[in-house]
């Protein structure tokens, strides 16, 4: 069997099994996906951009899992209806603060692109480590693991969320990544989506 250059990381399983997933849903067979997304690279469909930080990529490909937008821009019309919370993605992870509209409360519409977020193998391994969560060793050989999927209209990294960039400041053993926040990046996260949140 052919070594994947990309296997699908435990973190983001979720997408795809848990129907209460806040993010970007993925209604599709998992092994499928992974398949598709390598040969989609193979083939020259798509190539590694930077992200970041040197251990993390993008991979942008089309939407061909017909995954909804998992965002809106906030209005006169529908801010009202924004929600927030300390929420913690994963047990391992510290609440912190997010803001959201719920998802019965706005349709979105069938995104334009997936933004394919990897993580390089040796990352994975250290965050593993630092917060004692089990490793999936049969994906030990891809160099690449992803670690979250964007349904979005961009073909290109949006501005990750402000939140997301302190908590990845906090250090790995609270949930993060462990790179030191960066002013600019910051204050470019903060103009995107003072505009913007998620649907959830």
């Amino acid at each position: 069997m052919a070594k994947k250059t990309f296997a699908l990381d435990g973190f983001c399983l979720r997408q795809f099994d848990d129907v209460s997933y806040k993010g970007t849903r993925i209604a599709y067979d998992k092994a499928a996906f992974e398949a598709k997304i390598n040969d989609l690279f193979d083939s020259g469909a798509c190539s590694l951009v930077d992200g970041y930080a040197p251990f993390c990529k993008h991979l942008f490909v089309p939407n061909f899992v017909q995954a909804k937008l998992s965002y809106a821009r906030i209005t006169d019309a529908n801010k009202h209806l924004l929600q927030s919370d300390y929420v913690a993605r994963v047990p391992t992870e510290l609440p912190v603060l997010v803001r959201w509209f719920p998802s019965n409360s706005i349709e979105p519409e069938i995104a334009k692109f997936l933004d394919v977020i990897l993580y390089s193998r040796e990352q994975i391994c250290k965050e593993h480590e630092a917060t004692g969560a089990p490793f999936d060793a049969k994906n030990g050989d891809s160099p690449w693991g992803i670690i979250s999927i964007k349904a979005q209209d961009a073909e290109h990294e949006l501005p990750m969320n402000p939140i997301t960039v302190m908590r990845n400041a906090l250090g790995k053993e609270e949930g993060g990544s462990g790179v030191p926040l960066l002013r600019e990046n910051y204050m470019q996260a903060v103009k995107y989506w003072k505009d913007h949140a998620v649907i959830q």
